[in-house]
């Protein structure tokens, strides 16, 4: 079945916080050296990489292909766009990436007169292991065109995250409990450190960018200290491991509290010491289609002036 009926947790896991890695291209590199560094090679891995593969995004995964030396590379073609080269080991070699310089080719005559192009560096360059190129070419009109991908990895996103809360829900069938009666954990201010990720937020607008947001439940090394009562910001986003996710369905600013709905066990819980905020929403339908709420819908609303 698709994969939002059965989620696993992750061996390890980094949460990155957007839906694209556009505007920060160097973390997701970063990102993408942690987790691949607890691979054990015990066992295949396979790299399922983005289908962002136009300017940047091309040479984004030229560095990824240098990073992760695969064995084999498996390059699906679109039925009628030619503008993408096949990823051959010499073409990997030679292109520039984005962070990565490609080796450069040196221009030899030969006694004949003849040029020959060689690389600079040798032919048999033992530490660019060669890979084998697999090249899927689809015969029929329309395949992998892109247009409808964003709409439906949007969905499926969704999709993800109401299966992920649904481990909220008893396993007796029955009734669906909305999110609002269920009950949350109480976590102090100085028991976390916070961070958005995907913009800069003052100080003071911390709390309403918080309350009722998606958030990723990590792990850093550092002690996180308090300077007063207040929450604790970090300065830079950390590059550590995420446990899993929550909601924010509340600060108590009184109690100096989060009220934090999850489905991490207590055991890994208390390991987490940190909350990021990222750029993913809560699914719409968790706001507007809950039972049994009546009256206002907190950030919902529907007498809205278009005319703003």
């Amino acid at each position: 079945g698709p994969p939002f009926t059965h989620q696993q947790t992750p061996r390890k896991m980094v949460y990155y916080g957007q839906t694209s890695c556009e505007q920060d291209t160097e973390r997701y590199l970063d990102v993408m050296k942690y987790v691949f560094s607890s691979y054990k090679k015990e066992v295949p891995l396979v790299v399922n990489t983005m289908g962002w593969v136009k300017g940047e995004g091309l040479l984004l995964l030229i560095d990824i292909i240098r990073l992760l030396s695969p064995s084999h590379i498996v390059q699906m073609d679109v039925y009628d766009w030619k503008a993408m080269a096949p990823l051959t080991p010499e073409y990997v070699h030679l292109a520039p990436g984005l962070y990565t310089k490609g080796r450069q080719q040196a221009k030899h005559v030969g006694t004949s007169g003849a040029e020959s192009w060689k690389s600079a560096e040798g032919e048999g360059d033992a530490s660019a292991p060669e890979h084998k190129l697999l090249y899927v070419h689809p015969e029929f009109p329309r395949a992998g065109v892109a247009g409808e991908a964003r709409v439906h990895s949007g969905i499926l996103r969704d999709m993800s995250i109401l299966g992920y809360l649904g481990q909220l829900q008893s396993p007796d069938v029955g009734a669906v409990l909305p999110l609002n009666s269920l009950v949350p954990y109480q976590v102090p201010f100085s028991a976390v450190a916070l961070r958005v990720v995907h913009t800069d937020v003052a100080p003071t607008n911390i709390m309403y960018a918080v309350n009722a947001s998606w958030v990723g439940l990590c792990t850093i090394p550092e002690d996180v200290r308090s300077q007063g009562d207040g929450p604790v910001l970090l300065t830079q986003t950390p590059l550590c491991d995420c446990l899993g996710f929550g909601i924010v369905r509340g600060v108590e600013m009184e109690k100096k509290l989060y009220h934090v709905l999850t489905p991490v066990p207590p055991e890994s819980l208390r390991q987490v010491n940190c909350l990021l905020l990222g750029n993913i929403a809560i699914p719409i339908c968790v706001l507007v289609d809950q039972q049994g709420v009546e009256g206002e819908i907190p950030y919902v609303t529907s007498d809205y002036n278009y005319s703003i």
